[in-house]
């Protein structure tokens, strides 16, 4: 018997993966149907790493859905039940680009340095954007990817390391804003960085970009020693929802209070 071509394995795994429902039988007990999903769940992962893979090697234009499902050894019409749209396909990839970028973030929760960890994140985003150029820029080509869970799980982290600054009173300005500024430099490190040709890529520049957020951002001595009340309120902010002593509208309240004091510095 001749062997089945690859388009027709892929075509036929399309079609098992996308059986959200079985025989009464199979719902019953309950096999059948968990086979299906997680046949499904295989076939789109497949697709998206070949998806991903193309974007790296050849570029955005190269991602169509008919170049997909070649690569990943289906039909094309099971990209479209899968996502619906070659839109649908490209939000599947960023996604997994953020994942892939979470899953790289190193955490540690009592940094020794509070500046050096700063640091270390931001050269740990712009080193993965440096690596990832055309699934960087395609993470970051639609506002609407900050609903990302991987993104804002990557967003959770980076509140913590500004928490902690908060905490320590080294944050020069609102929590919010130092989360904004120190995206926006990463962001505008890699993208500004790719966009050079190669011979003006001065490695000076990731630098003076990364020592400007920190100058921006952070007091060089905790501001908790100042005279002034500002360093104090944030400081004292960043700890309230650790607090167990105050009721939830005390809480509010005080936290309305040190925002009025914390803006003033």
């Amino acid at each position: 018997m001749p062997p089945r071509s690859r388009a027709r394995d892929g075509a036929a795994a399309a079609a098992a993966a996308d059986s959200d429902s079985g025989s009464g039988s199979d719902l019953e007990s309950g096999s059948g149907f968990g086979s299906a999903v997680v046949g499904r769940e295989r076939t789109r992962q497949r697709v998206i790493e070949a998806a991903a893979d193309l974007l790296a090697r050849e570029g955005r234009d190269a991602v169509t859905t008919r170049a997909v499902a070649v690569a990943a050894g289906l039909q094309p019409p099971a990209i479209y039940r899968l996502f619906g749209d070659k839109d649908g396909l490209l939000e599947a990839v960023a996604e997994h680009g953020f994942a892939t970028f979470l899953a790289a973030k190193r955490v540690d929760p009592d940094p020794q340095d509070l500046i050096e960890d700063l640091r270390a994140g931001w050269d740990l985003a712009v080193e993965f954007g440096l690596a990832n150029p055309a699934l960087y820029t395609l993470m970051y080509s639609e506002p609407t990817r900050v609903t990302s869970p991987a993104f804002k799980a990557g967003m959770e982290i980076l509140m913590g390391r500004i928490r902690r600054l908060a905490a320590g009173g080294r944050l020069r300005v609102d929590e919010e804003l130092a989360a904004t500024l120190i995206h926006a430099t990463a962001r505008g490190a890699v993208l500004t960085w790719l966009s050079l040709p190669e011979d003006r890529r001065n490695p000076a520049l990731l630098t003076i970009l990364r020592e400007s957020m920190v100058a921006a951002v952070t007091n060089e001595e905790p501001a908790v020693q100042d005279a002034g009340p500002a360093g104090a309120a944030r400081a004292l902010r960043a700890t309230l929802p650790e607090q167990t002593i105050l009721s939830g509208p005390e809480q509010h309240l005080l936290r309305e209070w040190l925002d009025r004091i914390a803006s003033d510095g």
